[in-house]
């Protein structure tokens, strides 16, 4: 029982480890950054999942945690649009904080 719980829980520690590898790289693009930060809250959000379900807990609080990752996706994506209509493209080089 215990190794499959183990189990359960580094897939989800792999995926988390693995987003914020991507993150803190030197990406040139915004969008694989926002794609590496749903890829550590996908990974948070199975843990959560996992671990909430084994101890028996309502999981009220994963619906919270999603709508907050839901939100989080949909502010990244119309930044991510706004940035490309003023500059052209998603590269980091192309903008400054003191252009805008």
């Amino acid at each position: 029982m215990m190794m499959l719980e183990l189990k359960l829980i580094v897939v989800p520690l792999i995926m988390v480890v693995c987003g914020l590898w991507v993150f803190t790289s030197k990406c040139k693009h915004l969008l694989n950054t926002l794609l590496s930060l749903e890829f550590i809250m996908l990974g948070i959000f199975f843990i959560l999942i996992i671990s909430l379900s084994m101890n028996g807990v309502e999981t009220y609080f994963v619906l919270f945690f999603l709508s907050m990752v839901a939100c989080e996706g949909a502010l990244g994506l119309s930044l991510l649009v706004s940035i490309v209509r003023t500059h052209g493209n998603d590269h980091y080089n192309s903008f400054s904080v003191l252009q805008c």
